[in-house]
């Protein structure tokens, strides 16, 4: 069959194939063919325009890509590839402008980033190319990508490495600067837990808990004792706490009886999308679990806050976590019936979690680690959520359960100090502007 008679799809098949083969030769000749018979193909136009620059042929390549951008001017792609070959040509202003925009419209294309970081470095803004370069790496490693060599693109890897040695660079600067006045305050001995846990973030420490069951997903703290379950003697403040119970179980009732503010405690999914950390126990139709909250990444809901007067003074007087942008989150944890909160790991072993159950019927039970937990009313309890832990309900009623972060017991005041700075200051720096924040992933029950 001659190329002419050969279908295109077929033409293109072998073109990709030649071309994850690593014969470009070949998908050289393959590409040209199809770019022959389908002057304005997106596809064969990136691939040339790329091979273009790799030879050096960058005026070509830049032709090419403006060529597959009037045949489709949106494709990200080709933007992408006009980035970077802007990047080549030395017209680093322009190629900024062009992966800023396809930043903004998609944060996750961590490749556009990686090379917006590229572009802000060689502009000499330093900060924002550790930032760029450290989102680029996070976001790829989030999809399971550039987290070896083998799941790096050869292409790629002494970009993906120089990238990673100029965020740990610029995140090490920054987090030295936020602790300089603490350690200067305390000294290097009352900072010396601090001090292991920033290394074991910016990798130059290989640090992990002794039992695989406990897996922080954001920032491990070194030296605390690894219990997922705490002895109640830890927590004098409880007895204050549950001496509220019955006023804060009121409150509650009037909540639910009267119009009730609940919301999805992890977002609503998107349409036709179930939540992939709910499920059901019992067979209900749908798993329901509620929120009523108080305090939502650090932010006080006042209108709530009103309705419950009681509620908010126990939180008060509680020594919740308090960092700016993050922290306080406490609520009414309103579980449905036949719910069910699947397995899953916290964000940091340095503050933990406590519920104060309202509302417990028969056949609800917390599991952390190799702990069964069964609520009684009125009675406190607190757990490190790192630990894998799942809840479930699986009677015919609502659970409902007071639900708040306290810092680690076993953390210093030096040390509470030192990561309310350090959470603040890493918050401050990777809040992206592109970016609306999402409901976080389930840290509690």
């Amino acid at each position: 069959m001659t190329d002419r008679m050969q279908p295109l799809h077929v033409l293109r098949a072998h073109a990709r194939d030649a071309a994850m083969r690593g014969d470009g030769m070949l998908a050289d000749t393959l590409f040209a063919r199809l770019l022959s018979r389908e002057p304005a193909d997106t596809e064969a136009l990136n691939y040339l325009a790329m091979r273009d620059l790799a030879a050096g042929r960058g005026a070509g390549a830049r032709m090419r890509l403006r060529q597959a951008l009037e045949s489709r001017p949106g494709d990200p792609t080709t933007r992408k590839n006009l980035g970077i070959a802007l990047l080549h040509a030395g017209e680093v202003s322009e190629s900024r402008e062009v992966l800023e925009a396809l930043v903004a419209e998609d944060p996750t294309f961590f490749v556009a980033r990686l090379h917006l970081g590229a572009a802000c470095e060689r502009l000499g803004e330093r900060d924002r190319a550790a930032n760029e370069y450290f989102r680029a790496v996070a976001s790829a490693q989030q999809q399971g990508q550039w987290t070896s060599p083998r799941t790096t693109p050869p292409g790629l890897r002494p970009a993906v490495e120089h990238a990673m040695e100029v965020a740990r660079r610029g995140r090490r600067a920054l987090i030295a600067s936020l602790l300089a006045p603490l350690h200067a305050q305390f000294g290097s001995g009352e900072m010396r837990r601090v001090d292991r846990c920033v290394a074991a973030y910016l990798g130059d420490l290989q640090l992990r808990p002794a039992d695989p069951r406990q897996q922080p997903q954001f920032l491990y703290f070194p030296g605390l004792p690894e219990t997922p379950v705490f002895e109640r003697t830890l927590f004098p403040w409880y007895a204050e706490m549950e001496e509220a119970t019955a006023a804060i179980t009121r409150e509650l009732r009037e909540v639910l009886d009267h119009a009730p503010q609940l919301e999805p405690f992890l977002g609503e999914p998107p349409p036709g999308l179930a939540s992939s950390y709910l499920g059901t126990s019992t067979g209900a139709d749908t798993p329901q679990w509620d929120a009523f909250f108080f305090h939502r990444h650090g932010q006080r809901y006042e209108a709530n806050a009103r309705r419950c007067p009681r509620t908010m003074a126990a939180l008060d007087r509680a020594p919740i976590v308090r960092i700016l942008g993050h922290a306080p989150e406490s609520l009414f944890s309103v579980l449905g019936p036949g719910s069910h909160i699947k397995p899953h790991h916290g964000v940091t072993n340095t503050r933990v979690v406590t519920h104060l159950p309202l509302v417990v019927p028969d056949d609800c039970r917390l599991r952390v680690a190799d702990h069964i937990h069964a609520w009684r009313p009125g009675r406190c309890f607190t757990f490190d959520d790192t630990f894998e832990h799942e809840a479930w309900n699986r009677s015919g009623e609502t659970r409902v359960i007071l639900l708040f972060d306290v810092w680690n017991p076993h953390l210093t005041r030096a040390e509470q100090e030192a990561l309310a700075l350090l959470v603040k200051g890493l918050g401050e720096l990777d809040r992206d502007p592109h970016v609306t924040p999402a409901s976080s992933a389930p840290r509690n029950a």
